[in-house]
């Protein structure tokens, strides 16, 4: 892949020209690259559309984009007999989740934390297969270590009495209240699966019912996730540990709902899960079982529009000609699909005006570090929280700047997984939240100067040598927006930051378009991996029950 170096316009969209990448070997310096390596230096399958490959009929669905919640969704339709074709802009699949394999140092690049693992076993399970026989995954315990400025360190556990024995090393009151915050976390995710996370909400009636509306007051949408924290907890060091939940969906402790200090018991007590050769192998598996169901997956495929005729969708447009299909599934950013993909007479209750308003979630800066030193104080994921919390919203929200003092994530696979760097080697996921494209931060001129901030914090918090790094990449929000259309480079879609945007996404059946539906982050139930791949299932589900297989 390349970077695509230029300004971000008034809307957010990012423009500009192609810039080339460097590449070649360490000699004591890193070799720096604002850009994913050239295809040829990864070990990615893609097979680009050909008069071969092609599906020459029409399709029962064409799924646009190949992240967790298209594949899911084509699993299910293609076990249902539907004949279905993905199509990818990528040259590779996997959407936001991409494999970058360098120098003998294998990296994810994307969503990292697994969670839930139900979500994705269910998608092999429903296609009647072993999910063992496709991807593995294995439970991480320690799931995470929390570090923070003074030094405190909490690794967080599933074993209430270390956790509790832990925070009491720095605050007696909050150890003695951690049960009791565990046990509302748990309520509050047995009230999302039962009313929320698992069905799809089409109709008025499935949103304005008697039920939902008591389960809606047992959540209590009104109050803030960092509200609901200070009812348990006082110190700042498990305010931000557990505040730190809201950006698993891109959103702030400050303005989230908090339904989503669930957050805590999925973690804790559901488990955070590892993937046997990287995330990607997630995607590797699903896309292998869409393929042996019959799916079509097409790369380097530009899709230019989604194609209406009398109010109903006939298919998409694309570089490579016109491809019908009695539906179309937009597995993208709703916002983006609606404005770069249908014309405006087609999207009257998604108006540039409407797409306005609607807040963006967090992106995120990335750095990929493959360096040639251990550290035996990270774990397979370790977050270094700031003197404050609060300051790094109010900058990301607030100013659209990047932190001053920024939290930092690192994913560390090799802790866990010999072969994922050279021997005495580690291959380190560093991210950074960033706010969502504006004219307020310039990455063309600030990604150098930011991105050696960030390592010279972590040298200071004794992660040191990542200057000298073999393999130095750089990915930024300007290119997330480039590479995936996501709206002004968010990576979650739109924001949790308010009880609408939160219980109200848009829909997944369009309003417009008869035959249009959408998966996702931005869509129901929202945003995060496991969540995203639930949109696809139930979305599938529904298509199949509609087209009489």
């Amino acid at each position: 892949m390349r970077m695509e170096q230029g300004n971000v316009d008034g809307k957010g969209t990012a423009t500009g020209t192609a810039t080339g990448t460097a590449t070649g070997k360490a000699t004591g310096k890193a070799t720096v690259k604002a850009a994913l390596p050239r295809r040829e230096e990864t070990n990615l399958h893609h097979v680009h559309l050909t008069e071969a490959s092609s599906p020459r009929t029409k399709q029962d669905v064409i799924i646009i984009g190949s992240g967790f919640g298209g594949l899911s969704c084509a699993i299910r339709l293609a076990s249902a007999g539907l004949r279905v074709t993905i199509l990818e802009r990528q040259s590779h699949v996997g959407g936001k989740l991409q494999q970058v394999v360098q120098d003998g140092y294998h990296f994810d690049r994307g969503p990292s934390t697994i969670t839930m693992p139900d979500a994705f076993r269910s998608v092999f399970d429903q296609a009647g297969v072993q999910m063992e026989d496709y991807v593995q995954l294995y439970e991480l315990e320690p799931r995470t270590r929390n570090v923070f400025a003074d030094g405190t360190t909490v690794d967080l556990s599933k074993n209430r009495g270390w956790m509790k024995e832990q925070i009491a090393a720095y605050s007696q009151q909050d150890a003695m209240r951690y049960d009791a915050f565990m046990d509302e976390s748990a309520s509050l995710y047995a009230e999302a699966n039962r009313h929320f996370l698992g069905k799809l909400l089409l109709k008025p009636s499935d949103k304005y019912n008697l039920q939902m509306l008591r389960s809606l007051l047992r959540v209590r949408p009104a109050v803030k996730l960092d509200a609901l924290l200070r009812r348990y907890f006082s110190h700042p060091h498990t305010l931000a540990m557990f505040g730190r939940y809201a950006t698993y969906v891109g959103s702030s402790p400050y303005l989230c709902p908090s339904i989503f200090a669930m957050m805590g018991h999925v973690e804790a007590e559901v488990g955070i899960y590892g993937v046997k050769g990287g995330t990607y192998q997630l995607i590797e598996g699903m896309t292998r079982l869409a393929r042996e169901k019959g799916v079509h997956i097409l790369t380097g495929v530009e899709v230019h529009q989604i194609v209406v005729r009398h109010g109903k969708v006939v298919g998409v447009d694309t570089d490579r000609g016109l491809m019908e299909a009695d539906r179309v599934v937009a597995n993208g950013d709703v916002l983006s699909v609606n404005r770069l993909l249908l014309a405006q007479e087609h999207r009257k209750r998604m108006s540039d005006d409407r797409i306005a308003k609607y807040e963006p979630s967090i992106s995120g800066f990335v750095t990929l570090a493959g360096v040639r030193r251990q550290y035996g104080q990270l774990l397979h994921h370790t977050v270094f929280f700031p003197e404050q919390y609060e300051p790094e919203f109010e900058h990301i929200f607030g100013d659209r700047m990047m932190p001053a003092d920024p939290t930092i994530y690192l994913c560390y696979s090799g802790y866990s997984e010999s072969g994922m760097a050279p021997v005495g080697a580690s291959n380190l996921f560093i991210l950074v939240n960033a706010p969502y494209l504006s004219n307020a931060w310039n990455w063309e001129q600030q990604q150098a100067c930011y991105g050696d901030f960030v390592l010279e914090q972590l040298e200071a918090r004794g992660i040191g040598g990542l200057k000298q790094s073999d393999v130095l990449i750089r990915y930024t929000p300007q290119q997330i927006a480039q590479d995936t259309l996501a709206h002004q480079g968010s990576i979650y879609g739109i924001s949790s930051n308010s009880m609408k945007q939160t219980f109200m996404r848009p829909g997944n059946q369009s309003s417009d378009v008869q035959g249009l539906w959408y998966v996702g982050g931005t869509t129901h139930p929202g945003g995060g991996t496991p969540i995203v791949t639930l949109s696809g299932q139930l979305v599938g589900e529904q298509l199949v029950a509609e087209m009489g297989r």
